[in-house]
C-alpha cells in the first residue's frame, strides 16, 4: 500500500498562470502521487489563474481541493487555513512557481520514514528562465544535529521543498505571521519543542529565481522583518547575542547593499555552483 500524503500550496494574484501550472502538474505527476492537493487562493485571482485551477480540477478530480480566501491574508494565513483542510499526517509544501523533480515525494517518504524526522527537505537547483539551466545550488545540512546547530544563524530547510508531519506543526500552533520568515520561525518553534529534521542532499526542486527575488529581499522594511525574526530567536534562547550581532550586521549590510551588488553577494556566498548527491 502506497503512502498517503497531501500537498499544500498557496497562489495569490500576482502569480503567472504559467508558473501556477507548471508548479501543480509536477506535483500531480510524482512518481509517487498525493492522495489530496490543497490549494490556497489568497485573495481574489485573475481570470488566467481561475482558468488554469479550473483545467486543473477537471484533470486532478477529488484529489485537489481548492480553498478560496476572500481577501489575501499573506503566506502564513493562508498556509493555515489549508492546513485546516490537510487530511494526511504527511504534507508536502510547494510554491505556486516551482517544479518538483519527479522523484521529489518517493525520496522524502522514504528519508522521513528511515531517519524517524517530522521535517524534511533537500536541496533546491536555482533557475531564472529555463529549469534546465542551473545558476546554483542551495544545499543544507543533513543530519538532526547538524541541522540544530545551522539554525540558530540560518533557515535549516528550504521551504518550498519541505515535507513536514502536520501532528507536528499542529503541536505548536502553525505558522506565525512573521512576514518572509513564516517558515523560519515556525522550525525555530518545531525544533525547540523536539522536531527531528532531516534534509536530503540531492536536487529535488527547480527554483525560480531572477531579479524580482532580490528586490524583495532587500530594503528597510525587509531588514526590519529580519531584525524582528532574530529578535525571536534572541528572546527564546534558540542563540546567542553575539550569534544575533552577528546575524544582524550581516543583514544591515546585505540589505542596504543595492540590487545588483545584494544578488553578487548572493551568489558568491550563500549559494553552490556544484550540486550535492544524497
Amino acid at each position: 500500500m502506497k503512502e498517503r500524503y497531501c500537498v499544500l500550496m498557496s497562489v495569490y494574484h500576482g502569480e503567472k498562470a504559467e508558473h501556477l501550472r507548471e508548479a501543480c502538474e509536477s506535483m500531480l505527476s510524482q512518481t509517487v502521487p498525493p492522495s489530496q492537493f490543497v490549494l490556497v487562493c489568497d485573495g481574489e485571482l485573475t481570470p488566467e489563474l481561475d482558468e488554469v485551477i479550473s483545467l486543473l480540477s477537471k484533470k486532478a478530480g477529488d484529489v485537489l481541493e481548492v480553498v478560496r480566501c476572500k481577501e489575501n491574508r499573506g503566506l502564513a494565513r493562508a498556509l493555515n487555513a489549508g492546513l485546516d483542510h490537510c487530511r494526511y499526517e504527511l504534507v508536502a509544501r510547494m510554491d505556486s512557481d516551482d517544479i518538483s523533480f519527479p522523484e521529489r515525494c518517493s525520496c522524502q517518504l522514504a528519508a522521513m520514514k528511515k531517519h524517524e524526522a517530522d521535517i524534511c527537505s533537500a536541496t533546491i537547483a536555482e533557475f531564472e528562465t529555463d529549469p534546465a539551466v542551473t545558476v546554483s545550488y542551495k544545499t543544507l545540512p543533513r543530519t538532526h544535529e547538524e541541522i540544530l546547530r545551522y539554525a540558530r544563524t540560518r533557515n535549516p530547510f528550504n521551504h518550498p521543498c519541505v515535507m513536514f508531519r502536520l501532528s507536528a506543526v499542529r503541536a505548536v500552533g502553525g505558522y506565525d505571521d512573521y512576514r518572509f520568515f513564516e517558515d523560519y520561525q515556525l522550525w525555530v518553534r518545531m525544533l525547540q519543542n523536539g522536531a527531528r529534521g532531516y534534509n536530503l542532499r540531492r536536487p529535488l526542486l527547480h527554483m525560480r529565481t531572477g531579479s524580482g527575488m532580490f528586490a524583495r529581499r532587500g530594503g528597510k522594511a525587509y531588514l526590519g522583518y529580519a531584525r524582528k525574526m532574530e529578535r525571536y530567536k534572541l528572546s527564546t534562547g534558540f542563540c546567542s547575542r553575539w550569534e544575533y550581532l552577528k546575524r544582524m550586521g550581516a543583514f544591515t549590510v546585505f540589505c542596504l547593499a543595492p540590487t545588483r551588488i545584494r544578488e553578487k553577494l548572493y551568489r558568491s556566498f550563500l549559494r553552490k555552483k556544484e550540486k550535492k548527491e544524497n
